[in-house]
């Protein structure tokens, strides 16, 4: 007990920096989402729908084989319209992964329960070395 009472700051100082050092990876686990192999498992399996959220001109420019734009602005009105079966499992995708976040809420709100975003967008998808399309 006297040890720590007569080093508490470099108890604090320890304490702190392992804090520090483990925020990334707690930090990273509440954002990540789908990864691309998860992805590519619940396409090939599961018969997943992806819905690329990016804006026409992005999604011209590469997107995941097969995969619906519906631009985030417009998601809530032409959603149901491209995706009619809700109980299918639904991957969507932007460029960072941001975007697909914020689509998430909503496709989640119109009911589609089986709804993911995938994390680090279609740059992890690129990253993985899978497949892209141009149109």
């Amino acid at each position: 007990m006297k040890f720590i009472v007569d080093n508490w700051m470099l108890l604090a100082v320890a304490l702190s920096s392992g804090a520090l050092l483990l925020w990334p990876a707690i930090q990273g686990a509440a954002q990540a989402g789908l990864t691309p192999a998860g992805a590519v498992q619940l396409i090939n399996r599961e018969k997943a729908v992806v819905v690329d959220v990016c804006e026409t001109a992005e999604f011209s420019a590469g997107h995941v084989t097969g995969s619906k734009n519906v631009p985030l602005g417009q998601l809530e009105e032409k959603l149901p319209g491209a995706v009619k079966n809700k109980a299918v499992p639904l991957i969507l995708v932007c460029q960072t992964g941001t975007r697909s976040g914020r689509a998430l809420a909503i496709a989640k709100k119109l009911g589609y329960e089986n709804a993911q975003s995938l994390g680090g967008g279609l740059g992890a998808w690129k990253a993985a070395s899978l497949p892209l399309e141009k149109a």
